[in-house]
């Protein structure tokens, strides 16, 4: 139960406050999926890594995640590194172990993911350019 609530009170954190400010900054990273019902783009602000031509990141609600719940829908996305757009295939990997992903991952947002995640997921996503 009191995971429930931190969860829901981080949501709440995360949807009204942090991704509101990140979005507007013009180096933050976001990734971009289509709405499942909605067709219409959503962005995300988050973290991670590029390693040659794969963006490397772990969800912190996994399944629960809206941006995960439209990758399902739709695996093309877009990510903004440093200012720039690329496309891209994003891939789920329950597999993966995500404690072990995040220790190469930045770990300012590492240190988020592992404190407010409940239910940590991998994701993979192949660059096209």
């Amino acid at each position: 139960m009191a995971s429930d609530l931190r969860d829901r009170v981080t949501i709440l954190f995360q949807k009204n406050v942090a991704n509101r400010l990140m979005k507007v900054l013009p180096f933050q990273t976001l990734l971009e999926t289509t709405g499942r019902k909605s067709g219409q783009p959503r962005r995300t602000p988050l973290g991670g890594r590029r390693v040659g031509n794969e963006f490397w990141l772990v969800s912190e609600f996994g399944e629960n995640s809206q941006y995960v719940k439209n990758i399902r829908a739709n695996p093309a996305v877009r990510v903004r590194l440093n200012g720039k757009w690329h496309k891209g295939v994003a891939h789920l990997l329950p597999d993966d172990d995500p404690q072990q992903r995040l220790r190469s991952l930045p770990q300012f947002n590492s240190f988020g993911v592992r404190t407010f995640g409940t239910n940590l997921l991998t994701i993979r996503i192949d660059l096209e350019d």
